[in-house]
């Protein structure tokens, strides 16, 4: 069964999380502060963490950043922060998905299999893809530039995965969620961006003037790619 690691400091919420996620299936651990919830991450390699922001010991934000450095485990931030900034900042260190408190925990079980799933997809696909001077590897899960290395978080992966197979089409931001998360929950579009703002700063040779992910205005955003360049899948 995957292994979900929640690290939170509220006893009651853990309880709750604990429990709907061992009903649905999923083997579970747990924290109470940042500094032993990443040495636990360290020591076990969950499959999935949900990692509160507001943390004695370690900042979340400080542990998503720590956790980030070393791989790419698939993190869900929880928090009762709203600011946006802060959301976004979340977002930017490599966070996969943000649930704001309160929340329902059936949105949290929905997410984490999404999250997994998206996981177990990208195993099940031996292919590649080439669009001008990019590799996208779909089994090894890597992406090149004329050659170099690019590390992404597996959100910016599949986002640029999900763009590169279908060059010149105009993805709606649903659409990206939909087929990046598994599901695309109502008030979240908004996170695309971030992740779209992320993979563009690593992607692009210009960020600000982006060769290969252009943003339609009023739609969403799709990939392009030279004239007469081929995709191979």
């Amino acid at each position: 069964m995957p292994t979900v690691l929640i690290i939170e400091d509220e006893p009651e919420l853990v309880k709750v999380l604990r429990d709907y996620l061992k009903k649905a299936g999923f083997d579970v651990l747990t924290a109470y502060r940042g500094d032993s919830g990443f040495e636990l991450w360290k020591r076990e390699r969950p499959d999935l963490v949900l990692l509160d922001l507001n943390l004695p010991g370690m900042d979340g934000l400080d542990v998503a950043r720590e956790i980030r450095r070393r791989a790419d485990t698939p993190i869900i931030m929880v928090t009762a922060r709203v600011e946006e900034t802060e959301q976004l900042i979340g977002l930017e260190l490599g966070a996969d998905d943000y649930i704001t408190k309160p929340y329902s925990p059936r949105v949290v079980v929905a997410k984490a299999r999404a999250v997994l799933r998206r996981a177990q997809q990208r195993a099940e696909r031996p292919s590649q893809l080439r669009v001008a001077n990019l590799l996208i590897d779909l089994d090894a899960h890597q992406v090149s530039r004329a050659g170099e290395s690019i590390a992404l978080t597996p959100t910016e992966f599949d986002l640029l995965a999900t763009l590169a197979a279908q060059p010149g089409r105009a993805f709606t931001r649903a659409q990206l969620l939909e087929a990046t998360q598994g599901v695309a929950f109502e008030g979240y579009e908004r996170t695309v961006d971030a992740h779209i703002k992320n993979l563009r700063a690593k992607l692009e040779p210009e960020p600000k003037q982006p060769r290969y992910i252009e943003t339609v205005f009023g739609v969403g955003y799709r990939f392009v790619r030279p004239p007469g360049d081929k995709v191979v899948g």
